[in-house]
């Protein structure tokens, strides 16, 4: 085993670490409503990009290549915990979203589903970005972030006009 494969796997281990340190953190935290929670969630992302990824994720369009990066090496952790990923990064993309827009979190059923997940719902609208995430993590370079978030500005115009 060469010493940098060695390196990149202690680098994987370290990252499991800390993810499950902040999983830890963030789920025995009570949060006062659903919007609340999401916007912590999005918060320790960035924070997590920051530290452990060397990303700057400022809650900007500009910051979705960036994410997109960090999603392709939290999808090669030996130690995914799909479930917290998908939430946390998830939490951040919809963030982007639901403050561009001036939307708001709820709960609704996915189409075609029984579960009801965390949705930004804009202008009579509803986006699923933990379901994106959860396809970017899982489906690969085909559901790739940049894409998405070109075809949903596309569709739903100019952000909205803050005082």
């Amino acid at each position: 085993m060469s010493v940098g494969h060695r390196l990149r796997q202690k680098q994987k281990y370290v990252c499991w670490g800390v993810a499950n340190a902040l999983r830890e953190k963030l789920e025995s935290r009570s949060f006062a409503d659903l919007g609340t929670m999401m916007e912590g969630y999005a918060r320790a992302a960035a924070d997590c990009a920051r530290d452990e990824f060397k990303q700057k994720l400022d809650f900007t369009s500009d910051s979705i290549e960036a994410l997109d990066d960090v999603l392709v090496n939290v999808s090669n952790s030996p130690e995914l915990d799909l479930e917290f990923e998908v939430k946390l990064w998830g939490s951040y993309l919809g963030e982007v979203l639901r403050r561009r827009y001036a939307g708001s979190w709820e709960m609704t059923p996915y189409p075609g589903g029984i579960a009801a997940v965390p949705a930004v719902e804009v202008r009579g609208s509803r986006l699923f970005p933990l379901v994106k995430v959860y396809r970017r993590l899982t489906v690969g370079e085909e559901d790739d972030l940049q894409s998405f978030y070109a075809m949903v500005t596309d569709r739903l115009g100019k952000p909205a006009q803050v005082n």
